[in-house]
């Protein structure tokens, strides 16, 4: 699954973007935050707060208890700001 991070996400761990082979118990977009959390210092300090991280499945933005099995692509945003 390819995994793209935007803004802050992006910088606190350290890459744009990442092919991951996901645990079979990684089933919802929450899940899959609390495991990134687990990942390492720089995915535990862009994620500190999942409730506050936009996910898109596939290109659409989802909730974090939307399933995610068989998704190509999840992207995690910081909240956005208009202007």
């Amino acid at each position: 699954m390819k995994l793209i991070y935007f803004a802050w996400v992006r910088e606190r761990i350290g890459t744009a973007e990442e092919e991951i082979e996901l645990p079979a118990e990684v089933t919802t977009a929450g899940d899959l935050l609390a495991f990134l959390q687990a990942r390492g210092e720089g995915y535990a300090e862009a994620l500190r707060d999942p409730k506050i991280i936009r996910v898109a499945v596939n290109q659409e933005h989802v909730g974090h208890d939307e399933p995610i099995t068989g998704a190509r692509e999840i992207a995690l945003f910081p909240p956005m700001t208009g202007g």
